[in-house]
């Protein structure tokens, strides 16, 4: 297997042999408010755990099974 060269997040490297991190979120934002609340919760798990923890979400969601679903609050908002 070819190493991979680390990149870095902010203050989380990721690759390169280091540890796992989290990378997760909903997969589009309903409200601000609801993107608040699972961002901290899942923060205080990874916390928790000792695992690096990167919050990641969608304001734009365009692969959506049905056109008329639901994409997010979009760029706007």
């Amino acid at each position: 297997m070819v190493p991979v060269n680390p990149i870095t997040i902010g203050e989380i490297a990721i690759g390169g042999g280091r540890p796992l991190v989290l990378v997760a979120g909903p997969c589009v934002i309903e409200s601000e408010t609801h993107a608040s609340e699972l961002a901290g919760r899942l923060a205080t798990i990874a916390g928790r755990l000792g695992v690096p923890f990167i919050f990641k979400a969608s304001y734009d969601k365009a692969n959506r099974t049905a056109g008329t679903s639901f994409r997010g609050p979009g760029l706007d908002e």
